[in-house]
């Protein structure tokens, strides 16, 4: 990467010029694999989806929801996720993108729900109409929408390489902190840092020198030798999973409904993020397959995550976002099939209508799984840097992108009394990364960047 302070530049030349991508896929995005080999990655992607196992667990503990209940959080968190992902997998975007559920509904969810008024069935209400009117705005009407307009931006190399960043930013809490444990967890903290570890070794090991059979297995090893490892020191009991019925039955609203205005202002402003995100990481996939993307597919993979956002607020999960997880695995993999992910979200769908499955996730090791997205959150984190490094930078880009990267970082470091001295929304775009930073860098790059 280099620095350029001047201000001047060769006729002709672009600032923002980006190099010939490098084809990255060694298995292109419309190939097929053979059946074995199309199983065994879709259960990596399954696998590999952190908030997955998660988000809905943080979520039920947190208001006190009984298993059962916490259990269907799990399953609609599934089956909407897999929904989505064979929409953009076979009909919308058409790319091997899994939507996973989007952290910044989660945490908004958590924060709103708390209110007095309402509770969770306030919150996703709210979250509905938010929703709705996310989704109008994504309609594609001839290979175009609303939102769909701010695609071009996203393909500046130094937009979406800093939103890809700011997106591991954001999420970062879910992935160190849980492999770690709180005090109450059963392996903190030797056995929660050990098999996680054990796990990241393994996937770095397969990756690295395990050759192309292994490598597209590393994440199913990692997971498998870490699990191994956790149950050598603490043994898991599995009474709550046998006594579980079979198949999960979806209700509407199963919080109730409410609805108040200033909060479905908060959803709009955390979903936008999921569409910039979205877009982002969308580029970056089609550029590794070396796929044309235009604006008419953007639109489309933009309307499945709207869609995705409406469908979970009506059964009670989390809205979607192609999910940083899975494009990690795709770059350690070097799989690009959409028939991957195509399968991955049928499982999605199976294995949520499943009550003992999601029972089972109550008692699933999560330390194994952090430890994992560790690893792939910060693959994916240094792709961003990568697409920086195609900048050709001057004083302006410099300002841009250390003033909305330092704005997104700062926020999740604001002490806590000083935080809830803030109106709500305040509090929920600080503690957005990519709200936050992603904003101010689109408004300034206009400003100061803009070019005829």
């Amino acid at each position: 990467m280099s620095v350029n302070t001047s201000q001047s530049h060769p006729a002709g030349a672009s600032k923002t010029a980006r190099v010939a991508p490098e084809r990255i896929f060694d298995v292109g995005i419309n190939e097929k694999l053979p059946g074995s080999q199309l199983i065994l990655l879709a259960l990596q992607n399954v696998f590999g989806m952190t908030g997955m196992f998660v988000f809905p667990g943080i979520l039920g503990r947190a208001f006190n929801l009984p298993p059962e209940q916490i259990a269907y959080v799990y399953g609609m968190t599934f089956i909407v996720c897999g929904i989505i992902t064979v929409l953009q997998s076979v009909w919308l975007l058409r790319l091997p993108i899994a939507q996973g559920p989007y952290a910044g509904s989660f945490g908004a969810l958590l924060a709103v729900g708390h209110l007095q008024s309402g509770g969770l069935g306030t919150a996703y209400g709210s979250f509905f109409v938010a929703s709705l009117i996310w989704c109008v705005l994504t309609v594609p009407i001839r290979g175009r929408s609303f939102v769909g307009i701010f695609a071009r931006y996203i393909r500046v190399p130094i937009i979406s390489g800093m939103i890809v960043m700011l997106i591991m930013i954001q999420i970062a809490s879910v992935a160190l902190p849980t492999w770690i444990g709180t005090r109450a967890s059963a392996g903190f903290p030797g056995v929660n840092l050990l098999s996680g570890a054990v796990a990241v070794a393994a996937i770095i090991g397969a990756m690295l020198w395990g050759g192309r059979r292994l490598r597209r297995g590393a994440i199913l090893i990692g997971l498998a030798l870490g699990t191994l490892c956790y149950t050598l020191f603490v043994p898991i009991s599995f009474a709550a999973v046998a006594s579980a019925p079979i198949l999960v039955v979806p209700h509407l609203f199963p919080f109730g409904f409410g609805v108040r205005a200033d909060l479905v202002i908060v959803f709009l402003l955390v979903l936008i993020p999921a569409g910039m995100g979205s877009m982002a990481l969308y580029q970056t996939v089609a550029e590794w397959g070396s796929e044309s993307l235009t604006s008419g597919r953007m639109s489309e993979g933009l309307f499945g995550v709207a869609l995705g956002s409406v469908v979970a607020a009506v059964c009670g999960g989390f809205s979607t976002i192609a999910y940083p997880d899975n494009i990690g695995i795709l770059r350690a993999t070097r799989v690009g099939s959409r028939y991957v992910t195509l399968t991955a979200g049928l499982f999605l769908i199976i294995l949520g209508g499943c009550v003992k499955f999601d029972m089972l996730l109550v008692v699933v090791p999560l330390p194994v799984i952090s430890a994992a997205a560790t690893l792939l959150f910060g693959i994916v984190f240094m792709h961003g840097v990568h697409i920086l490094a195609q900048v050709e930078w001057d004083d302006r880009q410099l300002i841009c992108t250390g003033l909305a990267f330092l704005v997104g970082l700062g926020g999740l470091f604001i002490a806590p009394d000083v935080l809830h001295t803030m109106p709500l929304m305040l509090q929920l775009v600080l503690q957005q990364p990519v709200i936050s930073g992603g904003v101010t860098l689109v408004v300034l790059h206009a400003l100061l960047c803009a070019k005829k």
